[in-house]
């Protein structure tokens, strides 16, 4: 007699797991929400096709996104925010440009909250790092916000004509974060400095002289900025060699040809120097420490593998994969002190063979959006009236205030 029961079926049942969701964990709701504003739209980029060019529009466009009684992960997040990213194609197109993966630019931003940074700007601009150190996250103003807007397409162009060759602030988003009906607007740019090398000095320099040392309270930071008259009386000389100082001056001469057109100045040069043989001895004293602490840990172990204190490099590839929502140390390559990075450390030039001091140099422009406007011109003739007409003040006609600026660099090389 048949069997009434019907054919076994052949089919595996499937086990459905829930992804993990980012948490965005932060210690205030300003930065869960740029993370979560970040995630947001390199997640909606990803589905947008790449135009083969920009178009006029693609300068003025922006996408927002209002959420409210947002119920997920409310120990982290408020419940009503908005974030607005402006001109999105273009940004992701300069990101390109600069050699940026939007992934790692996301998870840069996002697998832990960006740290804040001390400042000495007279603005009062906050600066906070991203936890792996390749990005900076500043705020602006609305003034600045405009200047951006109105520089954005020719800064594009520049970017694109000069192949990204530029000591230029590399520019890779901007946004409009609002939390309790409170707007904050946010620029992220590439770190200058190292995330691998410490910056054992650093200065400002704007090519003036009057004002322009760094006050007691400056100098009594772990790692003050000093200026252009601390620059002098230091004695400091940027000696990377001829071919390697022409390069430069070549640079900086279409950088600020490029600011002078759009009348803008009073930007500076920071500069931040890694001393190799300081660096190296500073390294022997950590391996020590983490030798002693190895010893102290695995004493009275038998099971454990190697020698006390010793960090076996693994390759990113061989890591296990971690959770979106948890934060992973950026892998830095296991160079030589004396040595760059060249994915890195892209601002970063090497001192001489025949300079006395072995030196890595990182130098990059910044504050660049401050317009020759009524307000400038206001404060120059305050100033000349102060200093005299002949005082090296920084407010000073765009023409006048690049060419003061570059003769000053060219003098600080050999």
């Amino acid at each position: 007699m048949a069997s009434a029961a019907g054919p076994k079926s052949n089919k595996k049942k499937r086990l459905f797991i829930k992804q993990k969701r980012k948490l965005f964990r932060a210690n205030e709701p300003l930065l869960s929400v740029f993370m979560w504003g970040v995630n947001h739209s390199i997640n909606e980029l990803g589905h947008v096709n790449i135009p083969v060019m920009l178009m006029p529009d693609d300068f003025k466009a922006f996408s927002k996104v209002k959420v409210a009684n947002h119920l997920f992960n409310k120990e982290n997040m408020p419940s009503h925010f908005k974030v607005k990213e402006y001109c999105p194609l273009v940004f992701r197109n300069l990101r390109e440009r600069f050699g940026v993966d939007d992934i790692d630019y996301m998870n840069s931003l996002t697998r832990a909250q960006p740290e804040d940074q001390p400042s000495s700007a007279r603005t009062g601009a906050r600066f906070l790092k991203s936890h792996d150190d390749l990005y900076v996250i500043k705020t602006l103003v609305s003034e600045e916000v405009e200047q951006m807007h109105h520089i954005l397409k020719m800064y594009h162009q520049f970017i694109v004509e000069r192949h990204a060759k530029t000591l230029l602030p590399q520019y890779l988003g901007m946004y409009r974060v609002t939390v309790n009906d409170t707007e904050t607007y946010l620029v992220v740019m590439r770190n200058i400095f190292s995330p691998r090398l410490t910056i054992h000095k650093k200065y400002d320099l704007k090519g003036s002289t009057v004002d322009r040392q760094a006050s007691d309270k400056e100098k009594a930071k772990e790692l003050p900025t000093f200026k252009d008259n601390d620059f002098v009386s230091d004695g400091i000389r940027i000696d990377i060699g001829e071919e390697a100082k022409e390069n430069l001056m070549e640079t900086l001469k279409a950088d600020t040809e490029f600011l002078c057109s759009l009348n803008i100045m009073d930007y500076s040069l920071l500069v931040g120097i890694h001393d190799v043989e300081r660096g190296e001895q500073e390294r022997i004293n950590q391996r020590e420490e983490e030798l002693e602490d190895g010893v102290e840990e695995m004493e009275g172990s038998d099971d454990s593998a190697g020698k006390p204190g010793y960090r076996k490099h693994i390759p990113s590839e061989d890591l296990a994969p971690t959770p979106p929502d948890s934060p992973t140390m950026h892998c830095m390559p296991f160079l030589p002190f004396e040595d760059i990075d060249p994915n890195i450390e892209h601002y970063a030039m090497k001192s001489s063979a025949s300079s006395p001091h072995k030196e890595i140099y990182f130098m990059g422009m910044v504050d660049v959006l401050t317009h020759y406007g009524v307000k400038k011109r206001t404060a120059q003739a305050a100033k000349n009236l102060r200093y005299g007409a002949e005082a090296e003040i920084s407010t000073v006609k765009p023409e006048q205030y690049a060419r003061r600026f570059l003769e000053f660099i060219q003098k600080s090389m050999q």
